[in-house]
């Protein structure tokens, strides 16, 4: 955690890039961490501050897909589980991974994240799979030790899904 707060003080932009498809504020980024390191007197705060810059930025873009799952997150963070469901979903209508391979690709990672923060367990594993499949959004590497995921380990869904993506072991 504290190398992520000493990289997220040598941003200099509000503005950060997840992954480079999804566009995420500053506090939210701050509130990402402090839950991560288990802070949630920290987190709230920052979730509520990037809520408020978050709902301008879908505002101002209402038919664009990345705002609105990003807002999701938020509201995933927050405890706002209808909300967040709502606002995931309309992200992946608004843009599928049919209209955009890529940005599509990521909102069905960030909806499965929203999933899994909410305590939907079965949907989250759907989406998952849904981002396995070729073209693969996901791998092994990031299904293992993202602790986004923290929420399904032990679940036997979220174990199949990481076990299939496993490299072969060597002779």
């Amino acid at each position: 955690a504290a190398a992520a707060k000493e990289a997220l003080s040598a941003l200099r932009d509000d503005e950060i890039w997840i992954g480079g498809q999804v566009q995420f504020n500053r506090p939210f980024v701050e509130g990402l961490i402090a839950r991560m390191s288990n802070d949630q007197r920290a987190a709230g705060p920052a979730f509520v501050a990037a809520r408020a810059q978050q709902e301008k930025v879908v505002r101002a873009q209402p038919e664009f897909g990345p705002p609105w799952v990003v807002l999701g997150l938020i509201d995933a963070a927050l405890g706002r589980k209808e909300e967040a469901l709502s606002e995931g979903r309309r992200a992946l209508e608004l843009l599928p991974v049919e209209k955009d391979a890529t940005v599509g690709g990521s909102l069905i990672i960030h909806f499965a994240v929203i999933a899994a923060w909410v305590g939907e367990k079965d949907l989250a594993c759907q989406q998952l799979m849904v981002a396995i499949a070729p073209p693969r959004f996901l791998s092994y590497s990031g299904l293992k030790l993202s602790p986004l995921w923290d929420p399904l380990r032990g679940e036997p869904c979220f174990e199949k899904i990481v076990a299939s993506l496993a490299p072969a072991e060597r002779p």
